[in-house]
């Protein structure tokens, strides 16, 4: 089993900052998928950003060069550092995981992913 929690989530104006945690823990093996999704109310769950355990990683269009996907394996934590918040980021975020390094890539769908955090709630501003 693999136990995500995130942190970090808040409320900001828009073009402002933050920063989300994943703590992570359990069995992930040597080869794995880690990212982040988000939801916002009425709509689909969507990817935002994945990290494949070779570093390899990807985004959303709607996220390129605002957000960045980093790991801290020493401290088994997954970080979304998220600039320029706009409006249509507020969502629920949540850290999603796969043993399989695989279902890392561009517009994979939340169903490759059975481990999840419990979310957590970003709101933006204008």
């Amino acid at each position: 089993q693999v136990q995500l929690v995130e942190s970090g989530g808040g409320s900001v104006q828009g073009g402002g900052s933050l920063r989300l945690s994943c703590a992570a823990s359990g069995y992930l093996s040597s080869t794995y998928c880690l990212g982040w999704f988000r939801q916002a109310p009425g709509k689909e769950r969507e990817g935002v950003a994945l990290r494949k355990s070779d570093g390899s990683t990807y985004y959303a269009d709607s996220v390129k060069g605002r957000f960045t996907i980093s790991q801290d394996k020493a401290k088994n934590t997954l970080y979304l550092q998220m600039n320029n918040l706009r409006p249509e980021d507020a969502a629920m975020y949540y850290c999603a995981a796969s043993r399989m390094a695989y279902v890392c890539y561009s517009g994979s769908s939340s169903g490759n992913f059975p481990y999840w955090g419990q979310g957590t709630q970003v709101t933006v501003s204008s």
